[in-house]
C-alpha cells in the first residue's frame, strides 16, 4: 500500500526485561510450521532443546512499538488469562533487526473453533458462553489493573491452551496494547478491529481503556448468538451505515436467536455496549454483574444456536478476517489515521442471514 509518509527512524526504548542475544538455534529447535498467522507475520513452533517443550515463535522486526508492545505483553503475562511470554531474542531474520518471542504454546486453538467443535460433539450453552467472558474479563481486569488498554479484543486474539474440557482461555497479541491513566484520556490513536471499535474511537475523541469493555460487550453478543451486533449492509469491512449505529449504539436481538437467552445475559451487554464511556461498567463491575459473579451456579444451561452460526457463516469469515488483517495493518502502519480503509469483499453473507432471520420473525 503507497504512502507518501516519510518514516522517521524509532527512538528504542529500553527493555524492562532481560532479553538474549545469542542465536535462538541454541537453545531451540525452530520448525517451519505456522500455528497461526497475524498481521504482523505467521507465527512458528520451536521446541526447547533441554526440556523438548513445545512453544510459539513470533517474530517482529525491531522498533519502539515492537517494543513497546513487548513490553507490555512480557509485563501482563503473569497473569493466567493471558498467554505467557517465555523469553525474547534480539536476532537478526532475513537481513533485519527482529525481536523473536518465545511463547507458550496454545494447542486448543481460536476461540471461535473451540465453539464450532463443542457444537459438533454435543451442546454450547449459555453457562459455557458465561465462563468464555468471565475469562476473558480477568484478562482485561489485570491489564487494566496495571493502567494498560488492549484495545483490540477479538475472538481471533483468545486461545485454548489446550483441547481438553477443562482448558484456559488466554488473551494474545498487544499490538494495539497502550499504558494509560487511571484519571484522564490519554489514547488518541484509532487502533481497532472493524465490528469491535468502540463509538468514542471512530468518533476521533481521546479515549481511555473502557474501550476495552465495549469489545467485551461485542464479543459477549457474538458469542451468545453467532455474530455481531453491529455488521455492514454494503460489501465492506466498514461501512458508513455500520459506523453510525456504533456511534448510536443501535442494535438489536432478534428473537429468532435470542428468545431463550436469559436477561442477565442481555442487561450486561446493554450496559458494556453504553455509547458514552463514562456510563459504562468498570471491569469489575462487569465481573460482579449478576450474569458473571456466579455463573457456574445461576446461568441456565440452556443450548445456544452459536456453533451451527459460525458454521454457517465460515465462507464469510475467513474474507472478513483477511480485510480486518489489512485493515489493522493500515492503522498500525500511519499510527494517526483517522479513518479505516473500507475492503470489499465478494459477499455479505452475515447481512443476507441477518434479513432471512428478521424477515422470518415478522
Amino acid at each position: 500500500m503507497a504512502s507518501n509518509i516519510v518514516s522517521k527512524p524509532d527512538k528504542l526504548p529500553p527493555f524492562l526485561f532481560q532479553t538474549k542475544r545469542n542465536a535462538i538455534t541454541d537453545d531451540y529447535e525452530v520448525r517451519t510450521t505456522i500455528v497461526g498467522k497475524g498481521f504482523n507475520g505467521p507465527v512458528y513452533t520451536c521446541f526447547d532443546r533441554q526440556t523438548g517443550q513445545k512453544c510459539a515463535l513470533k517474530i517482529i522486526k525491531d522498533s519502539a512499538k515492537a517494543r513497546r508492545e513487548v513490553n507490555l505483553h512480557k509485563k501482563a503475562s503473569e497473569c493466567p488469562y493471558i498467554v505467557h511470554v517465555i523469553e525474547i531474542y534480539e536476532n537478526k531474520h532475513s537481513n533485519q533487526r527482529c525481536l523473536l518471542i518465545v511463547m507458550e504454546y496454545m494447542a486448543g486453538g481460536e476461540l471461535f473453533d473451540r465453539i464450532k467443535r463443542i457444537g459438533d460433539e454435543g451442546s454450547f450453552t449459555e453457562r459455557q458462553a458465561a465462563s468464555i467472558v468471565h475469562s476473558i474479563g480477568k484478562a482485561v481486569q489485570y491489564l487494566h489493573s496495571q493502567n494498560i488498554a488492549h484495545r483490540d479484543l477479538k475472538p481471533e486474539n483468545l486461545l485454548f491452551t489446550s483441547n481438553d474440557e477443562d482448558a484456559v482461555l488466554k488473551l494474545t497479541d498487544f499490538g494495539f496494547a497502550k499504558e494509560c491513566s487511571n484519571l484522564v484520556k490519554t489514547l488518541h490513536t484509532p487502533c481497532y478491529t472493524p465490528y469491535y471499535v468502540a463509538p468514542e474511537v471512530l468518533s476521533k475523541q481521546s479515549y481511555d481503556k473502557s474501550c476495552d469493555i465495549w469489545g467485551l460487550g461485542v464479543i459477549t453478543y457474538i458469542v451468545l448468538c453467532g455474530y455481531p451486533p453491529f455488521y455492514s449492509k454494503h460489501n465492506a469491512s466498514m461501512s458508513p451505515e455500520m459506523k453510525r449505529k456504533i456511534r448510536a449504539g443501535e442494535y438489536r436481538f432478534p428473537d429468532s436467536d435470542w428468545n431463550t437467552v436469559s436477561h442477565e445475559a442481555k442487561d450486561l451487554i446493554r450496559a458494556m455496549l453504553t455509547v458514552e464511556p463514562e456510563s459504562r461498567p468498570t471491569i469489575e463491575e462487569v465481573l460482579q454483574s449478576p450474569w458473571l459473579s456466579k455463573f457456574a451456579e445461576n446461568v441456565p444451561n440452556t443450548s445456544l444456536n452459536t456453533p451451527a452460526v459460525l458454521v454457517e457463516q465460515s465462507e464469510q469469515w475467513p474474507d472478513v478476517g483477511a480485510a480486518i488483517r489489512e485493515t489493522n495493518a493500515y492503522n498500525r502502519m500511519l499510527s494517526v489515521e483517522n479513518e479505516v480503509q473500507e475492503i470489499s469483499l465478494d459477499n455479505n453473507l452475515l447481512f443476507r442471514r441477518r434479513q432471512r432471520r428478521q424477515n422470518t420473525a415478522v
